[in-house]
């Protein structure tokens, strides 16, 4: 696989994302507390684009009747219908069968890249 860079680490703060291509594909480039996520930029349910999505964390299971807000800044939020995926791993909140397709990173010499088969 090729690492194609995308930008300079210092263009995007923590909790910032960025619409990148890489040829004909749409990329998100996240930067979370502890380093860069790319996922594609279309939702799978049914094409909403990833990069209007909203960014902050998830209800947590917890005791009965309780809700613990956890995990903030890593869901993102489709915004059109609300589904919830981890920015980390593209893996939906609510199925293992559902996921936005994710991306490897490598940030070297404060370049930023994707590694991705073309």
């Amino acid at each position: 696989m090729t690492v194609h860079v995308v930008l300079r680490e210092e263009e995007l703060a923590v909790g910032e994302a960025r619409l990148v291509a890489v040829g004909e594909r749409e990329l998100v480039v996240y930067r979370l507390q502890d380093g860069f996520y790319a996922l594609n930029n279309y939702c799978p349910h049914q094409g909403a684009p990833m990069l209007a999505g909203r960014v902050g964390g998830t209800n947590a299971p917890s005791d009965v009747y309780c809700y613990r807000y956890d995990r903030d800044g890593e869901i993102v939020r489709c915004p059109w219908h609300g589904w919830e995926f981890d920015i980390k791993s593209g893996r939906s909140l609510f199925s293992e069968r559902v996921r936005v397709k994710s991306y490897p990173v490598v940030v070297e010499d404060g370049k930023v890249g994707i590694r991705i088969q073309m």
